[in-house]
């Protein structure tokens, strides 16, 4: 063996990439008000979509163990249900839960992504060290490390999504809410600084799901679950790294095997900013349509329609959608919708509805309303092209909009207004309005799931963040059991 071989097998030190972040998780003390009660309404919002989703038998099929009665006394409980699990099975209850209707939190860059995914593996960790620490006579977590956890995780996976297009090379955004959620799981459970870099390295090694579940012809319900996998491996990769688990220094950088050349296209990394708090604070939320968020203000724009047209929808021959380049790229389909979850990528479908009944929600992705001639007619006549304006403010990073446009034409040769709606209700530019209607959102799902009393006792407890703040989180997760 030359000197050359011998050099080349000599153990590198870690990538900057993996450094960099487990540093930030590690070190940085969140001080951002705004990125705290950000926080708050996050968790509000993301534990509404996760009882929104236990209405439908084919989310709730997925939970509980992996075998029956493979159930954990002191394990993590999954919220609005009576599983109490190990905190890997647990994080997919969770995660699963929180994604199945596609109605939390969006982060959109050169990658898109739901950052509020990474609350799966967060809450099941923290829920289960909990319950492991009273046993042992020792402090329980709080809700307080819970809203930190949620800061770092979501600006791990938001400023690797700020430059970084994973679905350029068709790799799925949750690759991001499995590094994410290891590096802020990994230092959950006590781990050291090269244990957490061992498990965030182990987590690149695993390469990325392909995009292929949120495309035609393919799209299913795998993208509904997917996030809960995510979180799943994430806990899973932290508890080995707990163990003593080896890592893999170069795991994105190494010639021929690493990340960049095997899946990147032999690209490096790039980072935008430095971590901080930037992405809870300018998190999107989807507060009024479980909708894919670059049809969100297609979805306003078609409310704001509705009344004028609703009694003239056999008089319109044409509708013009403008979006932006990656609501053409993701969500422009023709064509027959297989399942609800083509349906809820497909921008024609989701402007269709509102426009025909005045309503987008969860039921109307399914097959009995699908099924009416009426959406299909419609969508036979829509246009979508991109607005180069709205591509140019969706990548500025003052604005980050999300530009729509709709104008309908008729067979009289008359036309519609030219409706625009640049920042969804969920918008940082729009948080004093859209607070009350999180709130609304939230109290609804409750309301729907559990029994008054319940329901109240939940209610008084969110209702008091200095107070939520301090509580143990098994008690918190306790209020959502059944």
């Amino acid at each position: 063996m030359s000197k050359t071989d011998v050099r080349a097998a000599e153990r590198p030190d870690f990538d900057q990439i993996i450094t960099d972040m487990v540093d930030y998780v590690m070190d940085y003390e969140v001080q951002s008000e705004e990125a705290l009660r950000t926080a708050h309404y996050c968790l509000m919002d993301s534990l509404a979509c996760a009882l929104l989703a236990l209405r439908f038998p084919e989310c709730v099929k997925h939970l509980g163990p992996v075998v029956p009665g493979a159930t954990l006394v002191n394990g993590a409980k999954v919220p609005g249900t009576s599983h109490q699990l190990e905190p890997v099975q647990a994080a997919f209850n969770i995660g699963t839960l929180i994604r199945w209707l596609d109605f939390n939190d969006t982060w959109l860059a050169a990658e898109w992504g739901h950052p509020s995914d990474n609350l799966g593996a967060i809450l099941a960790v923290t829920d289960y060290l909990s319950r492991q620490n009273i046993a042992d006579n020792q402090p329980p977590l709080t809700v307080h490390d819970v809203l930190i956890a949620m800061v770092k995780a979501h600006e791990v996976q938001g400023i690797l999504a700020l430059d970084n297009a994973f679905n350029r090379v068709g790799i799925d955004h949750v690759i991001l809410v499995r590094i994410a959620s290891t590096v802020v799981a990994a230092q959950l459970l006590g781990c050291n600084r090269e244990e957490i870099r061992n498990a965030v390295s182990n987590a690149w090694l695993d390469g990325g799901a392909l995009r292929t579940y949120r495309h035609a012809p393919n799209t299913g319900s795998r993208k509904s679950w997917a996030a809960g996998d995510a979180c799943r491996r994430a806990v899973q990769l932290a508890l080995m790294a707990k163990t003593g688990e080896m890592g893999y220094p170069s795991a994105l950088s190494a010639k021929t095997w690493g990340f960049y050349d095997v899946l990147f296209k032999g690209k490096a990394f790039s980072l935008q900013r430095e971590y901080g708090t930037y992405v809870m604070e300018n998190i999107l939320f989807k507060l009024s349509y479980p909708a894919e968020f670059h049809a969100q203000t297609a979805v306003e724009c078609a409310m704001s329609l509705h009344d004028s047209v609703k009694d003239k929808l056999d008089d319109i021959e044409r509708i013009a959608i403008e979006t932006q380049e990656a609501g053409v790229r993701i969500i422009d389909k023709t064509g027959p919708l297989d399942n609800p979850a083509d349906r809820d990528h497909c921008l024609q479908y989701m402007v269709a509805v509102p426009l025909a009944f005045g309503r987008l929600t969860a039921e109307d992705y399914e097959d009995d309303i699908a099924q009416r001639p009426i959406i299909d007619q419609l969508r036979e006549k829509m246009t979508v092209q991109e607005n180069p304006q709205f591509t140019k403010d969706y990548f500025d990073p003052d604005k980050r909009a999300i530009g729509n446009s709709i104008q309908i034409f008729f067979k009289d040769g008359s036309h519609s207004d030219k409706i625009t709606v640049n920042y969804p209700i969920g918008h940082r530019k729009r948080r004093q309005e859209g607070i009350p209607v999180l709130i609304d959102k939230f109290e609804r799902a409750l309301e729907g799931h559990f029994a008054h009393k319940q329901a109240s006792e939940i209610k008084a407890a969110v209702n008091n963040p200095a107070r939520l703040s301090e509580m143990p989180v098994h008690t918190f997760m306790d209020l959502w059991a059944v």
